[in-house]
């Protein structure tokens, strides 16, 4: 059976967490004081209350106490902790800056605050993952199962259990019925004899008496019945379940973000980041127009037809990086550095992805999203439809993005087959979509911003 700390595990990390979170920014407050004016607590009190409510927020966003598959490695861990701690920082500078509280300290002291409570926090997640680890190797926190039904499942079930949970679980056999009747009191000895935390019943090859006769003893030896259908054949889909009156309903999501919580969370984010980038940005964005007005004659931004969600079309906005005459050539894709059509600004700009910094007003309009599959013309459209339809039209379900793992791992398709390896890439995203996996991208777009690795 669960153990009390896997149950109490969201409330053991957020304690934790809060009463490192407060420690540290108390120590760093006091040790960046400046000594000639007297400490604001007031502000300070209500710098730490934001604090406190936006990790709340960002640990329920980022989800970084719930288990998963993905998660259950110590790495995968700790890389969401950094990432949590790191847009939390964000967030309560950027409160700071706009309410103007100031604790009459170094301005330096949430940063430092921020670096105590990194280091602090690594330790004692190390230190708890380390004693579980501890725990789970010496068998003490170990939960016998067994499998009762079809015998082909026993293999998945098994092979499931040991990759996520390790030494958790331990597996202490199967049993099948051939009749109910007959064989129910040698599984009532057989569960009296293995005293299984947990009975997997399999569900393509049980009936309904021997579901229900499993449920009945299992309420009699303090054991957990966990229903398992023949799901093989829905490997490759995402299956959610509800409960509808008084039965299941296995969802199989063959939309993407149909959940109104994900395409809240998707959509506040895009709004609040194009905002930010826009005001922050606009240094960069009057430099850029200046740089692309005196580089050649010609309109700043470049305006377009791209395909959008549900093959909707729109204009994107980008600044403009070729001669306005470039039409000439007659070439659809473009040939990189080699491109006669590109000029030396623009050349810059496409490595630095700066020419794509207007399509935040795309973003704004709802046209497009910050992270996403990159929209099209149609030109290229109508060869993908002809060389991968299923894929494309999945792709066309989502707004597109200014950034996705096909242009960060390809960047600007200059053929057939990099549009279609660029396709095979963002087809990655419809299936591991969450808001940690757009930040981690963002964050790569960004590193490919700096080393101008854009091609």
């Amino acid at each position: 059976m669960k153990t009390y700390f896997t149950q109490h595990r969201f409330i053991f990390y957020l304690w934790v967490d809060l009463l490192l979170l407060n420690c540290s920014y108390l120590v760093s407050s006091r040790l960046n004081w400046s000594n000639s004016d007297a400490f604001d607590y007031q502000n300070f009190l209500n710098i730490f209350l934001i604090s406190n409510l936006l990790w709340v927020v960002c640990v329920n966003l980022f989800q970084i106490y719930v288990p998963s598959s993905k998660s259950q490695n110590s790495q995968g861990r700790f890389w969401r902790l950094l990432m949590t701690s790191t847009v939390h920082l964000v967030c309560l500078e950027v409160f700071i800056y706009v309410s103007g509280s100031s604790i009459n300290a170094n301005e330096n002291w949430v940063f430092t605050g921020y670096q105590v409570f990194i280091i602090a926090s690594f330790i004692i997640h190390f230190a708890v993952a380390a004693t579980l680890w501890l725990l789970r190797r010496s068998r003490l926190m170990v939960r016998r199962y067994v499998i009762v039904g079809d015998e082909s499942l026993n293999d998945l079930i098994k092979s499931s259990n040991e990759r996520q949970y390790a030494f958790d679980y331990s597996y202490c056999g199967s049993f099948k019925f051939e009749s109910v009747g007959a064989q129910l009191e040698r599984f009532e000895n057989f569960i009296e004899t293995e005293k299984p935390d947990y009975i997997y019943c399999a569900l393509s090859e049980t009936n309904n008496n021997e579901i229900k006769a499993v449920i009945k003893l299992a309420e009699r030896k303090n054991t957990h019945v966990r229903l398992v259908p023949d799901y093989p054949r829905l490997l490759s889909e995402k299956l959610d379940i509800e409960t509808a009156d008084d039965f299941p309903i296995i969802n199989v999501q063959t939309k993407i973000l149909t959940n109104p919580d994900d395409q809240f969370i998707k959509r506040a984010f895009d709004v609040l980041f194009s905002i930010v980038v826009m005001i922050m940005g606009l240094p960069i964005f009057l430099l850029v127009m200046i740089a692309v007005k005196l580089s050649s004659k010609g309109d700043v931004f470049f305006l377009q037809e791209r395909t959008g969600r549900w093959g909707k079309k729109f204009k994107i906005i980008k600044f403009r990086t070729m001669y306005s005459d470039a039409h000439k050539y007659g070439l659809q894709h473009s040939l990189g550095a080699l491109d006669p059509r590109i000029t030396t600004v623009g050349r810059f700009l496409r490595r630095t992805r700066l020419d794509e910094l207007p399509q935040f007003l795309n973003v704004l309009k709802g046209e497009m999203s910050v992270v996403g599959p990159r929209p099209l013309h149609k030109y290229d459209v109508d060869m993908l439809m002809d060389e991968a339809s299923h894929s494309f039209q999945k792709i066309l379900t989502i707004r597109p993005g200014i950034t996705s793992i096909g242009q960060i791992k390809v960047g600007y398709a200059s053929n057939m087959s990099e549009n279609l390896l660029r396709l095979k890439y963002d087809m990655l995203y419809l299936n591991t979509y969450s808001l940690t996996t757009d930040i981690y991208l963002i964050f790569l777009t960004i590193q490919v911003i700096l080393l101008g690795k854009g091609r």
